[in-house]
């Protein structure tokens, strides 16, 4: 299986067929490089605010509400996108208003969109002080989703999400192989505070993570203005793995895709005959756990 993960540059629309030659190129490219599982990052779609002027993108409130509204549109053209190329596509999250979770606040959502044409979404759950105190947005009220796929069962932590050990538990605990952890950081800490949690989650649970991120300068919003970071795709540092744990970073700042290949296979056997076993070895630790649950979701 081959993974291919975002550092991924906010641009602006002056019209839909914009977004959608973006769109079009950046996961044709990622196909042509073999890439089966492509990660976009978190907020990604905050460029969607263009479409309605610079007025409403340098706006947070309206800029979240014009975003929500284009979220059908681009997941269907992205759904499209994942036919067409034969590939599984994980969306640009982006501020959702669903009445059905909170009455009049967005949640953030990304939607998980497999070749065959179904998908799932996940909500983040944990938000950061800024998304609490900025932007007001509403904790996600559906659970975590493993997503069982043609390449294997896939979990999603959304940025802020990766920093919580027990979430990630949960995923592994309900058969995670990969989690995928889409991210938006403006300082350089903060994207290796993200880092740093998708390398201790692959760890724990001997699995492959996948980070995406947002990068460079707009001037068109005050809300996503600077991103900092870049691709990364992480493994234990166990057999069959590289000795970092690294198995594939990009070049920091510097749009495009890191790929590499993370075969299911290989998980399988670090998890059965790796140096050590964390992810079996878990519950050793004692004390009481918060169950958290996971919801299956089968897109096969």
């Amino acid at each position: 299986m081959k993974i291919a993960t975002a550092a991924y540059p906010l641009d602006w629309f002056d019209d839909w067929a914009a977004f959608e030659s973006k769109a079009r190129a950046w996961v044709s490219d990622a196909a042509e490089q073999g890439a089966e599982l492509l990660v976009f990052p978190e907020y990604g779609a905050m460029e969607l605010s263009t479409l309605a002027g610079r007025n409403v993108s340098i706006d947070l409130e309206q800029s979240l509400h014009a975003v929500s509204e284009r979220v059908p549109q681009s997941d269907a053209f992205y759904a499209k996108l994942a036919a067409e190329f034969s590939v599984h596509i994980l969306t640009p999250s982006a501020p959702v208003f669903d009445t059905d979770v909170h009455p009049d606040r967005p949640v953030n959502r990304t939607r998980l969109i497999a070749p065959n044409g179904k998908s799932a979404v996940q909500d983040k759950q944990i938000m950061t002080v800024f998304e609490r105190d900025s932007w007001d947005v509403a904790t996600g009220s559906g659970p975590l989703m493993l997503f069982d796929t043609s390449l294997g069962k896939i979990g999603v932590l959304i940025c802020y999400d990766s920093e919580f050990p027990l979430l990630g538990r949960a995923l592994i605990e309900a058969g995670a192989a990969y989690i995928l952890v889409p991210s938006c950081t403006e300082a350089l800490a903060g994207y290796w505070r993200v880092r740093i949690g998708a390398i201790s989650r692959a760890l724990e649970g001997q699995c492959v993570t996948a980070m995406a991120s947002v990068v460079g300068n707009v001037d068109w919003s005050k809300s996503v203005d600077a991103g900092s970071g870049m691709g990364g795709i992480f493994g234990p540092p166990d057999t069959g793995f590289p000795s970092t744990g690294v198995i594939a970073e990009g070049i920091l700042n510097q749009a495009g895709w890191t790929i590499a290949d993370a075969p299911l296979g290989e998980i399988e056997h670090v998890r059965k005959t790796g140096v050590v076993r964390n992810s079996t070895h878990w519950h050793e630790q004692g004390g009481d756990e918060t169950t958290i649950p996971v919801t299956y979701c089968d897109l096969r």
